[in-house]
């Protein structure tokens, strides 16, 4: 009991985002079985950052579920002066693929989308990004940022 308490309290440090509902569809015999998939982004702004993907059959089940999943795939980032990353860096995953840039103190978080989410979650305040592949697809661009963090010595949490 103690260790689920210990846990309850971790996840309140952590801030969430929604990065992506889906409604998928799986065909049987008597018809179509609908279920959401949702992809969360958990992140306590000090370098601690995980990307989360679960089903579930209503959206409050999936995202919990998602939150749960992106907790046990949390990386520590190491920060140049708790602000920006050390050195350029480009990543891909599957057809996503993103280049990381480090940029001077009070520069500002210079990227969109999914990027957004996973870098500032992670605590980076300073850092221009792009996304160099053609996919738009938030899940494969969110888990090639943590890829790219991950070239920084990261370290899986346990």
């Amino acid at each position: 009991m103690r260790n689920f308490n210990r846990q309850m309290h971790k996840k309140s440090d952590y801030d969430e985002k929604v990065l992506d509902l889906r409604r998928v569809t799986r065909v049987v015999a008597g018809g179509k079985r609908f279920r959401f998939r949702a992809t969360v982004v958990l992140g306590n702004r000090r370098g601690e950052v995980g990307v989360g993907i679960a089903k579930g059959a209503d959206v409050a089940e999936s995202i919990s579920k998602a939150k749960h999943d992106a907790m046990k795939n949390l990386i520590k980032v190491n920060l140049k002066d708790s602000r920006t990353i050390f050195h350029e860096v480009e990543a891909k995953f599957r057809a996503a693929k993103i280049r990381l840039k480090p940029a001077v103190t009070g520069h500002g978080l210079i990227a969109g989308g999914a990027v957004r989410a996973v870098v500032s979650l992670a605590g980076i305040k300073d850092v221009t990004a792009k996304c160099l592949g053609r996919t738009t697809n938030k899940l494969t661009n969110a888990l090639a940022t943590v890829e790219a963090l991950k070239k920084f010595n990261s370290e899986r949490i346990k």
